[in-house]
């Protein structure tokens, strides 16, 4: 199979940094940091805040606006009669602000998808989501941008070397769908239903904290402890569903960095896809994997324009385990979703909403001697004129990870009709050595006219990019139709 490997290469970078918050554990140590700042004389603050905009190679500007903002994280242990200058306030917050490389160690599983606004003539705007590994671990999202000419070179935007965190907000809650999601998980116990009876229809975060502290007050309970845990599960529900607002113009500044408790060691493997609805509308979802450290959470991305994104948990029996990935339109009136609910083989779901997977059935197992182990999906199926075109991925000997492709039914997605039964893509000799050995992996890849554009991992830490004909995939392909 003819497969071109462009030369252009994204490298992990040491030099990108994201500004966070800073809050010790204990708030004993904050009133002690408060108390030597506020012990030193204004000479030295202002020598210390001179000496940190120094360091920093971003515009004052936009590094006083993170040290405001993180001066509010701790302004509640101030005194409420003593009088803040603005100089103050800077170097309060600029001592409760850590920076973290959030791409120091890797940057990888790259997914793309076209830009929403497309505002450039003879090019193909796209943006390529990669996931990011930085100091003990933990992953987030990142983001570039980028154009495809008509003979299939790409050109990438320069990265910014800051990275800004959104604003984060609770959103609303509706009774029924919260009450139906820890039903799903498990947690709907009798104080929090009795909790959740307290709530109107639509309620906030602070609605629900107050109804739990009534319960929690209410004295009527033997067992507190079971009573505090099921009240807590509720409240971490809730906090895992949530929105962020990025203000920034330059997407290359924006990173989702875990943002709750289920968020808590990583998200990992974005699968972005522009979902196309009923009436013409877009919008673009990424199905991702939550890690807390201990279990698995499968959690959903909306948005329109990658600058507000809202973050909620996927439910029910089928949204188990990892690599679920949304096709990019309904079918027959359902939303569609594969997914790898036993750590072996590829699943199809349909659901009316979403957010929730109940039915699901075995689409194919694993077959060939390079998916032995293991088969899933590398992304969202991509429609062309023959069916559904997926691009998989197979674990094989050494627990190496290749590329493959399925074609299935445009009408019933549920049947495979061609299937590839040698990779498409496979670790080269060069390709082998990295964070993870012997890995090949995708997230998402787009077809224009008629050629695949698959951005790819290389061993968990270079990105790099090839273009497949969808002719020589077809091809090559062995027809499974009955």
């Amino acid at each position: 199979m003819k497969v071109t490997k462009l030369p252009i290469q994204i490298l992990p970078s040491t030099h990108r940094m994201l500004l966070r918050p800073f809050i010790p554990g204990n708030p004993s140590h904050v009133d002690h940091i408060l108390l030597r700042i506020f012990t030193t004389s204004k000479a030295q603050r202002e020598k210390m805040l001179d000496s940190i905009y120094t360091r920093f190679n971003t515009g004052h500007e936009d590094i006083k606006s993170v040290f405001l903002d993180h001066f509010e994280n701790v302004k509640d242990r101030l005194p409420t009669n003593i009088s803040i200058d603005e100089n103050m306030r800077l170097l309060i917050g600029a001592y409760f602000t850590q920076q973290y490389a959030l791409e120091s160690t890797a940057l990888f599983n790259p997914s793309i998808v076209p830009h929403p606004i497309q505002d450039k003539e003879g090019v193909t705007k796209f943006i390529l989501s990669l996931r990011a590994i930085g100091e003990g671990h933990i992953s987030s999202i990142l983001f570039m941008e980028g154009i495809i000419d008509q003979d299939y070179n790409i050109t990438l935007k320069p990265n910014s070397p800051k990275i800004i965190e959104p604003k984060r907000t609770q959103h609303d809650y509706e009774k029924a769908l919260f009450t139906k999601k820890a039903n799903e998980l498990g947690i709907l116990t009798e104080h929090a239903l009795r909790a959740i009876e307290l709530l109107n229809d639509t309620f906030s975060f602070d609605e629900l904290n107050n109804a739990i502290s009534r319960i929690r007050s209410s004295n009527i309970y033997n067992d507190k402890t079971s009573v505090e845990e099921s009240l807590n599960d509720i409240r971490l529900l809730a906090l895992s569903n949530f929105t962020l607002q990025f203000s920034d113009n330059d997407i290359t500044t924006r990173a989702i960095y875990p943002a709750s408790p289920s968020q808590s060691n990583g998200l990992e493997d974005a699968r972005f896809v522009k979902f196309v609805d009923d009436n013409g509308t877009c919008k673009y979802y990424a199905t991702f994997t939550a890690f807390d450290g201990r279990t698995v959470m499968p959690e959903m991305l909306e948005t329109t324009d990658f600058s507000k994104f809202t973050v909620s948990t996927l439910n029910g029996p089928g949204a188990k385990n990892k690599g679920m990935a949304l096709f990019p339109r309904k079918i027959n009136g359902l939303y569609m979703m594969l997914g790898r609910q036993d750590n072996e083989s590829l699943y199809i779901m349909q659901s009316d909403n979403p957010y929730f997977w109940y039915d699901y059935k075995k689409l194919i197992n694993p077959t060939y001697y390079w998916e032995y182990i293991q088969i899933g999906n590398c992304g969202s199926p991509i429609e062309i004129d023959e069916g559904w075109l997926v691009i998989t991925h197979g674990v094989g000997p050494v627990r190496s990870y290749s590329l493959g492709a399925l074609l299935l039914d445009k009408n019933e997605p549920w049947r495979v009709i061609g299937r590839l039964d040698k990779p498409l893509l496979e670790p080269s000799k060069g390709e082998r050595f990295g964070y993870v050995p012997n890995v090949l992996y995708t997230c998402g890849a787009m077809v224009i006219d008629r050629t695949l554009i698959l951005p790819y991992a290389m061993s968990d830490i270079i990105t790099k990019f090839a273009t497949i004909g969808i002719d020589e995939i077809l091809n090559q392909m062995i027809s499974l139709k009955p």
